[in-house]
């Protein structure tokens, strides 16, 4: 029996609103579509740890951490001018790594690093006060560069002789000397040997001596261990022999220069010191203050959550299996180590996960 055409129309109506649609149909319209974003590839590579960095992992809240306020004065003058000291021949873009991590310090930065970044790692030193209640300055402006590429005072370089690099570069600039506000920052190249360099320390901080400059001035030397020593003070982006046997693999250093990567932590472990100690009778523990243990001493070695006891902690691998734990200025990754907050009591850093 055949079925009238006015009863047809509403069955066939009703099977096409029941069917599914076609695949070519049911793209949702570009501008309804939700992308979703990619998180940040976390992993603990579980380093052991290094003669340099054997004691005070205190990722943890601990008692026994005795950091006092030794009544001197902080950087809290804002902005604090940072004035480079290129010692040596050096890449330009080794150099501009480097700026761009210093750069990368004050949260004015435009457009701000996404986090955790450089600039929220900076809050802890900001923490630290003087007796007026002042805080560290959050800004820091590289406000001279100073470029010594003859090697004026040698290829080896003793603590004291550092400062007459500074009188150098002092001395060569014609405007006033930055005494208030300014700071110094001496970089040597990798060919440069320094007094106590790979057997006792990275990096160092002290003040001028007015008899050698003219003016007692907070500075701070890091030297470039890329050639000289990279498994003592390029690590974790290099590993001693010894554990290299075991099968201990060095993380990939995130600009792609292990001595460059490797001075970036110490060059913030030195101004987060230098900031918050800077003739050297500010903040730090210990009765020595010619042997004090600052914020960045209590923190050696630790770079995230779950760090302690020979280990960096969690930090973030880039799709190149690049390892960093914060972002900076231009798209730029650095890792670097943490530092001991006054608040928490602890080592704290932006890429903390607890």
């Amino acid at each position: 029996m055949s079925l009238p055409l006015s009863f047809l129309l509403p069955l066939l109506l009703l099977l096409l609103l029941l069917l599914p649609p076609h695949p070519l149909l049911a793209t949702s319209p570009p501008q309804l579509q939700t992308l979703i974003p990619v998180k940040p590839q976390y992993h603990n590579p579980n380093l052991p740890r290094t003669p340099l960095a054997a004691s005070k992992r205190f990722e943890g809240s601990s008692s026994l951490v005795d950091l006092r306020y030794h009544m001197g004065p902080v950087l809290s003058s804002s902005p604090i001018n940072l004035h480079l000291i290129w010692y040596g021949k050096w890449e330009r873009h080794h150099q501009e790594v480097i700026r761009d991590f210093l750069r990368s310090i004050s949260p004015a930065a435009s457009p701000p690093s996404p986090s955790p970044s450089v600039a929220e790692w900076w809050y802890t030193p900001s923490l630290y006060t003087d007796q007026t209640g002042a805080n560290v300055s959050r800004s820091i402006l590289i406000a001279s560069e100073r470029h010594d590429a003859n090697y004026s005072h040698g290829a080896s370089l003793t603590r004291l002789s550092m400062q007459n690099v500074i009188a150098s570069a002092v001395s060569a600039v014609p405007s006033p000397v930055d005494h208030r506000n300014g700071v110094y920052l001496v970089l040597t190249s990798s060919d440069v040997v320094v007094q106590d360099f790979c057997r006792a320390v990275c990096g160092f901080h002290y003040f001028t001596f007015p008899s050698v400059v003219g003016y007692t001035l907070p500075y701070a030397w890091v030297g470039n261990s890329g050639k000289q020593c990279p498994e003592v003070c390029a690590y974790p982006f290099a590993v001693p022999g010894y554990m290299a046997a075991g099968g201990t693999k060095a993380l990939a250093p995130p600009n792609g220069d292990v001595g460059v990567d490797g001075m970036i932590s110490v060059i913030g472990h030195e101004l987060a010191e230098l900031s918050t100690n800077p003739l050297v009778n500010a903040w730090y523990a210990g009765e020595d203050p010619t042997a004090p243990t600052e914020i960045g001493d209590l923190c050696e070695g630790l770079y995230g959550t779950g760090g302690g006891g020979g280990y960096i902690g969690m930090v973030m691998k880039d799709g190149e299996g690049k390892s960093y734990n914060m972002n900076g200025k231009g798209g730029r990754r650095f890792l670097v180590q943490w530092l001991w907050s006054p608040v928490l009591k602890a080592c704290a850093g932006p890429n903390a996960l607890d």
